[in-house]
């Protein structure tokens, strides 16, 4: 390499680097069931096309004796399985990435799991591909997670697909087998909408047809693998789609410059073309298109940029600049394909935040419309929606976002779900379509509003949530209140959670998912009352923090009052007046607060009850001082 290296001109090395920029990039992922070689491939295509370095070769031999599965022959897996889980178990758990090039592209290899439990990291793998190598061992032909795996690499947008029939020496090189699992999956995945389907019969093992074609396949005639990705069409056609670029940060260096930064992430745009905000419709002209190495002339997707334009319009981080001639829907409720990442269940109407290119706004899942079978593509009615579950669903946003389908542009149609506690990633979406459904549906302005209600009765309106557990008092502490507002002449109303559900929520159970809309129900009657200009004494379990909160964020601050009446299970159970706790232990009652369903208890309540020790009536003192002190009442 030395001497190479000596001989080189100045131009010869600028000229070399130049040709390694104009090489293509091709970003693959190996996917399929457990145990059918996909480390095992990408270790056997990094070993054979010369890309290892002495110490990772030495390292690998020294691995292979120690963690191998492959006999005296080195474990090509090790070289991506680099948890040290992965190396025990012999399986992988995480999505590892290796870059490699060739004299013909660039590529990016992702490799998957391939267990079950862990096809969310498969799907991140598959959301920046351009084609998917499916592995199917050719003893065990198409499995349950082969179908997932090509049914989520479907859903991605992914349009190439090599179906790589590994293990072919373990069936004597047999035509037949071959043929059997290639019609197979092809009659499966007829309807999956993929541009390209490439068979090939390979061993990883021995790198039978996997850099060049092998002599103990001579009824085999389609290219090797590494031939067909050299070749392989997927030209990027996000520079030929509409103009798009997320917001990512306003930068305002000095008073003398505002530009807005971002990724574009498909199209193109030049200084003088005309772009719209998509949210809100204004117009302008882009001016000059700036980056830490000058100004361009032309920028495209995914460069980098800031963008000066010719008027002062409000544009913030999340807004979306597209361009006038080609807008993308502008909607605050669409459908869309979830992946469903959490071992916590998805809950219609729980608030979730989804973050769709640089905007994050708060939205919830209106209706699951079906779940998928992925096995035999069925569509099954849920509720709800568990790890790794893929679903139509409906949803709605608390504010109208730009978007695109994902089948039009993967970058402006896909959203990712987060747990608003927790922060964690939950769910993958890639969007269908914008539903029209409010479009049409404004809301009212009335002459007689709120502040004139309260006015007319003498108070500040209000919601006093009360919540705890069964037995800790809450409807009898709010009871006493209400009395004696109702005795000061104060206009209230009290919501019980037993007496609503003979009523309003009577067609509720008692899953997690029916107490989601128990309370959602809840809290959107509550705020009608409060716009009535009542006080209203809410009492409910409402075990869960992510309700209440979303309830708290119906209406303005100030207005919710999250009254925590703080009862020890035992004191709780002691009071069981109507035997519900002797039937939760005795296992009658199913999903019961505090036995066999948790109670996540305030973390910041307006007021904390000490209602195991202290008796209602003092207890019930202590929330009328509170509106007094906070002015709901004179």
């Amino acid at each position: 390499m030395s001497e190479l290296a000596a001989d080189l001109t100045t131009q010869d090395l600028v000229d070399y680097l130049a040709q390694q920029e104009r090489k293509g990039l091709l970003r693959f992922l190996t996917c399929g069931s457990v145990d059918d070689g996909k480390s095992t491939l990408i270790g056997r295509l990094l070993y054979d096309t010369k890309l290892l370095f002495d110490d990772q070769l030495a390292t690998l031999e020294r691995d292979s004796k120690k963690h191998g599965t492959a006999g005296e022959d080195i474990d090509f897996a090790l070289l991506v399985d680099g948890l040290e889980a992965e190396r025990e178990q012999g399986i992988t758990i995480d999505v590892a990435y290796r870059f490699f090039t060739t004299d013909k592209r660039k590529f990016i290899v992702a490799d998957t799991p391939g267990h079950e439990q862990y096809t969310r990291n498969m799907a991140t793998g598959a959301s920046t591909a351009d084609l998917a190598i499916l592995l199917v061992d050719a003893r065990r032909g198409i499995l349950t997670q082969t179908r997932r795996h090509a049914f989520i690499a479907s859903l991605l947008g992914i349009r190439q697909i090599v179906l790589a029939v590994n293990k072919i020496d373990l069936v004597d090189f047999s035509r037949e087998v071959f043929e059997k699992i290639r019609d197979d999956f092809t009659e499966f995945a007829g309807n999956f909408g993929f541009r390209q389907i490439v068979a090939i019969p390979i061993s990883a093992r021995y790198g039978d047809n996997v850099i060049a074609r092998s002599e103990r396949t001579p009824w085999y005639n389609g290219p090797a693998l590494l031939d067909h990705l050299e070749t392989v069409d997927v030209t990027n056609e996000t520079e030929a789609k509409p103009f798009r670029m997320a917001v990512q940060w306003v930068n305002r260096p000095n008073l003398d410059f505002r530009g807005f930064s971002g990724t574009i992430a498909s199209g193109a745009v030049r200084p003088g073309d005309k772009i719209v905000v998509a949210g809100s419709g204004r117009a302008s002209t882009v001016e000059r298109i700036v980056t830490a190495n000058g100004d361009l002339d032309l920028a495209v997707a995914g460069d980098a940029v800031t963008l000066t334009l010719a008027d002062e319009i409000d544009i913030s981080r999340g807004d979306l600049l597209v361009a006038a001639n080609d807008q993308p829907e502008v909607a605050d409720q669409f459908a869309a394909h979830l992946l469903w990442m959490s071992e916590d269940h998805l809950l219609p109407g729980r608030p979730y935040l989804v973050k769709i290119g640089t905007r994050t706004v708060t939205a919830q899942v209106t209706e699951i419309k079906h779940k998928i079978d992925v096995n035999t593509l069925d569509h099954l009615a849920a509720k709800e929606l568990g790890l790794n579950e893929v679903a139509v669903c409906n949803f709605s946003l608390s504010q109208p976002v730009g978007f695109d389908s994902y089948q039009t542009n993967r970058k402006t149609g896909s959203f990712i779900v987060i747990d608003r506690m927790t922060n964690a990633t939950v769910g993958a979406g890639m969007i269908m379509f914008g539903l029209r459904r409010a479009t049409n549906i404004h809301l009212q302005a009335l002459d007689v509003n709120k502040e004139a209600r309260a006015v007319q009765k003498g108070q500040k309106p209000a919601i006093l949530w009360f919540t705890g557990l069964s037995g800790a008092g809450k409807s009898t502490i709010a009871n006493i209140v209400e009395k004696r507002l109702h005795a000061d002449g104060r206009h209230t109303y009290m919501l019980d959670g037993d007496n609503v559900r003979h009523g309003l929520n009577r067609d509720l159970g008692f899953t997690e998912a029916d107490r989601v809309e128990n309370i959602r129900r809840v809290a959107e009657v509550a705020k009608l009352m409060l716009d009535a200009g009542l006080i209203v004494l809410v009492s409910f379990i409402s075990p869960f923090r992510a309700e209440r909160r979303m309830a708290r964020e119906l209406v303005e601050d100030g207005e919710f009052i999250e009254v925590f009446c703080d009862t020890p299970l035992e004191i709780a159970e002691k009071r069981d007046a109507k035997g519900l706790y002797k039937k939760a232990r005795a296992g009658q009652i199913k999903n019961f607060t505090g036995i066999d369903s948790p109670y996540e208890a305030p973390e910041h309540p307006e007021i904390r009850l000490e209602s195991g020790t202290r008796s209602p009536e003092e207890l019930a003192e202590e929330v009328i001082a509170l509106l007094k002190a906070r002015g709901n009442i004179a």
